[in-house]
């Protein structure tokens, strides 16, 4: 027995983990005539033991669960393992241990730990991408992309990463480092295979305004996708008629009689031929060497000087407007990949242009009129045009327009959008990841791997080289084939497939975890999705949710999922991040904290109890282990009451105590159902403790307490506590009233008796009693302080002076100090 909670916990854990599992209580099919809901955290990448966080993130999920089954619903809740990546490559080149060993030998720990916090899934429909019987239809996925025009290969700029050697994502490369070796990050062109979300842009944009997530979030997936609407014209190049004209997009094409001056990316390809044979040729080719070892991030920052971050080409255009000369610039803050990769530069309304026409001596025009009193020399603001020609007194809108359609009468330009977002890049120059299912052929070229064939399974007998350079590049056996179409020798592709592929269409997979002939049955899918709760952490704001949503729509689109499904997840949660010591835990930084010694000392419940108890789930909050222990005794003292240990219980008639108990249950039925909607879990406990409280009040009290009430009281406290701490309260209720507490449906309650009840509020000044007043039990600070100076009483002893303090302790004392 453990002398912490009155009970033996690992006992009572044990007990019940085996019966859920045995049982297969948290087990739905399709054809369950309950309701449908569908409760989903995203899945895991196996890294090793579970911390706090992976504890936080579970129980969350873990609550819904439980308590939407006692509502009533069938509840899919499924696990798996996001079990690609990069991490687990590194780690065998440089343990010598296969990635796969290391990783299911991981997934099984993991396994272990998530049972041990009590967490119930529904493990027939278990997956791990890592396995042939899951990357298989990843593969299939692929292959109907590509089918679609989706899936393409395209020489392309990319982040590289030579100590890893493998491509990285923007995202992957902030800073200029990659996110998982710290290595500086070099820009490469490479043949590489991309998904065209771009084509979903606008649906991307479009369908966010229906979903319930965080807005947070959803101002993220617009910044990313950047939508702007604005023109495209040629801008012609002095002298040079064999060359194109140099093409812009712009957003403020009313401003276009300020541009003095044009910049080209680096990587325009004009620029070579702007300069070739001139004297400004070999350092400006040097300048554009140079910032083509630079990431995106480090060319989009705002950081650095402007005389090294741009160069005069020596060329000149000419502004269709004005037909005025203006120098040609390069500047590595101008991007090829986005827009045109050329800008007309406006020195007077934009910022960094003005900053740049400052540091190279450059002309400045202010096109819109400044209103009275403006100092800066930048404007974005609202005004009628001037310096403008014939655009001159109109204002922005009408100036855009007028602009616009001068351009089109003579062929120079049409209006256009643009948008931030790029095709999604998919190739990874790595082993651990799933296989591209094509082959390269001298006569047919690129050719699909036939789905029959599918599998493209991963050799295990590769060998790690310390470069880190895919083993596939050289494993014989996997990289010669024979080509599906003409039967001639042919290669496989050795890239694999970035993880966020595999983590894009997990969710549909679970509707059908065992389907052999088909990534998933599309009617299953449309029985379970879109899911009805996610959980998951704020840093996949980006990269992960808006490719599963693009993933979505593909599928739909391609006629592998149902037409109309077009989100994956109707409502998100993101919770805030566990601190230790103020700083996120991490490995890096040496500071996560695992659940696996609070399992043995406190017990799951104790440890799921301080995670919801700590506070609102939304905030970052930091570690105490003095929580638990405050869980701990906590649940202890539920032990002892509910089991009959502490006060005196006795048959009597029903007294106005009896009834404020009464009152108080249906109460804290309705505060817990209504903090369980809000996610507010830290409230519903700290009602469930109080009432505790005042159970406790009751059986000790001089007349004792009514076993009838006391009864009622208790088993309806161990309902709502249920979702919260499973195993206690299903030991508790066993032995009470038999059967099992989560199986019961959840409690109802009477609004009327849910009421809150009335208290005496005592009103004195300085010290003494001078008035009692009936309140709400649940009023607050500020109305209690209103209501003792309202009193005629204190008006009078006051005599029209404002009181030096008042003392509120709600609900019952005000104490107004004159």
């Amino acid at each position: 027995m453990s002398r912490e909670h009155g009970y033996d916990v690992a006992a009572v854990e044990e007990k019940w983990q085996g019966y859920w599992d045995e049982k297969g209580t948290y087990r739905v099919d399709e054809d369950d005539p309950r309701p449908a809901f569908y409760d989903l955290c995203m899945y895991p990448y196996p890294s090793g033991p579970i911390h706090m966080g992976h504890v936080r993130n579970y129980t969350l999920g873990d609550v819904i669960c439980r308590y939407r089954t006692m509502s009533g619903f069938k509840v899919l809740s499924p696990m798996g393992w996001d079990s690609f990546g990069l991490p687990a490559e590194n780690a065998a080149i440089k343990e010598g241990v296969h990635p796969g060993v290391i990783t299911r030998q991981r997934i099984q720990v993991m396994k272990e730990q998530i049972r041990r916090l009590g967490a119930v899934y529904d493990w027939r429909r278990e997956l791990s991408c890592c396995e042939p019987e899951y990357y298989r239809w990843t593969q299939s996925i692929f292959l109907k992309l590509h089918e679609a025009g989706l899936a393409y290969k395209a020489l392309a700029p990319v982040n590289w990463c030579p100590s890893c050697q493998t491509v990285l994502a923007n995202e992957q490369a902030e800073g200029g480092v990659c996110e998982r070796c710290g290595s500086a990050v070099a820009r490469r062109e490479l043949d590489q295979w991309f998904f065209r979300i771009t084509d979903y842009a606008d649906q991307l944009l479009d369908d966010l305004d229906g979903l319930e997530w965080p807005e947070r979030v959803k101002v993220m997936q617009r910044n990313w996708i950047g939508r702007s609407e604005g023109v495209e014209f040629d801008i012609p190049v002095k002298d040079r008629p064999d060359l194109d004209p140099i093409r812009v997009f712009t957003t403020r094409i009313d401003t276009v009689f300020g541009m003095t001056y044009v910049v080209l990316a680096p990587e325009h390809p004009l620029v070579p031929h702007l300069v070739k044979g001139t004297d400004r040729e070999r350092e400006v080719l040097a300048f554009v060497e140079r910032v083509r070892a630079e990431s995106e991030i480090d060319r989009l920052s705002t950081e650095g000087p402007l005389e090294k971050r741009g160069i005069d080409t020596g060329a000149k255009a000419f502004n269709p407007f004005t037909d005025e000369e203006v120098p040609i610039y390069l500047a590595d803050y101008v991007l090829a990949t986005y827009g045109t990769g050329a800008i007309m530069a406006v020195p007077g309304e934009d910022e960094r242009d003005h900053e740049f026409a400052t540091v190279h001596e450059l002309r400045i025009v202010k096109t819109t009129q400044r209103p009275e009193g403006w100092a800066d020399a930048v404007y974005v603001g609202p005004g009628p045009k001037t310096n403008s020609g014939f655009l001159d007194g109109l204002d922005v809108d009408e100036a855009k327009s007028a602009a616009t359609a001068w351009l089109v009468e003579r062929g120079l330009g049409e209006p256009r959008v643009n948008y931030r977002l790029r095709d999604w890049l998919v190739s990874r120059q790595r082993y651990w990841g799933c296989p591209i299912p094509v082959v390269y052929c001298a006569t047919d070229g690129i050719v699909p791997v036939p789905e029959a064939e599918l599998p493209v399974v991963l050799p295990d007998d590769v060998e790690f080289r310390p470069t880190g350079e895919s083993p596939l590049r050289s494993h014989e056996g996997f990289l010669n084939t024979t080509c599906p179409t003409c039967g001639e020798p042919a290669t496989r592709e050795t890239d694999t497939m970035d993880t966020f592929v595999d983590s894009s269409w997990y969710f549909l997979r679970y509707c059908d975890a065992t389907n052999e002939s088909a990534p998933f049955d599309a009617e299953k899918v449309a029985h379970w999705l879109p899911v009805d709760q996610y959980i998951g952490g704020i840093e996949h704001a980006i990269l992960h949710l808006m490719y599963a949503r693009f993933f979505m729509k593909a599928l739909a689109d391609v006629g592998l999922a149902p037409r109309d499904l077009r989100e994956p997840f109707a409502r998100l949660f993101t919770q805030g991040m566990l601190l230790e010591g103020g700083s996120k835990m991490s490995k890096s930084k040496g500071n996560l904290v695992t659940p696996a010694a609070f399992f043995d000392s406190h017990g799951a419940d104790a440890l799921r109890l301080f995670h919801l108890f700590i506070g609102p789930p939304t905030e970052d909050v930091d570690w105490s282990d003095r929580g638990v222990d405050g869980a701990s005794r906590y649940l202890n003292r539920l032990w002892r009451l509910a089991t009959g240990q502490v006060g005196t219980v006795v048959e009597r008639a029903e007294t106005d105590a009896d009834r404020a108990i009464t009152r108080g249950r249906h109460a804290l039925v309705r505060k817990v159902t209504d903090d369980f909607e809000r996610w507010t879990y830290n409230t519903a406990i700290a009602a469930a403790m109080e009432f505790t409280n005042e159970l406790y009040r009751s059986v000790q009290s001089d007349e004792g307490a009514r076993r009838e009430t006391l009864d009622d009281a208790i088993d309806h406290l161990l309902l709502a506590l249920a979702p919260m701490a499973p195993h206690v309260t299903a030991e508790l209720w066993e032995r009470r009233r038999g059967g099992h507490v989560h199986e019961e449906p959840w409690p109802a309650y009477d609004p009327a008796l849910a009421e809150a009840e009335r208290v005496t509020m005592i009103v004195q000044v300085n010290g003494k009693v001078r008035d009692r007043i009936e309140v709400d039990a649940e009023i607050g600070e500020a109305q209690m302080r209103e209501l003792a100076l309202a009193s005629e009483r204190v008006q009078e002893l006051l005599g029209g002076r404002e009181p030096r303090n008042v003392v509120v302790v709600p609900p019952k004392l005000v104490n107004v100090v004159g």
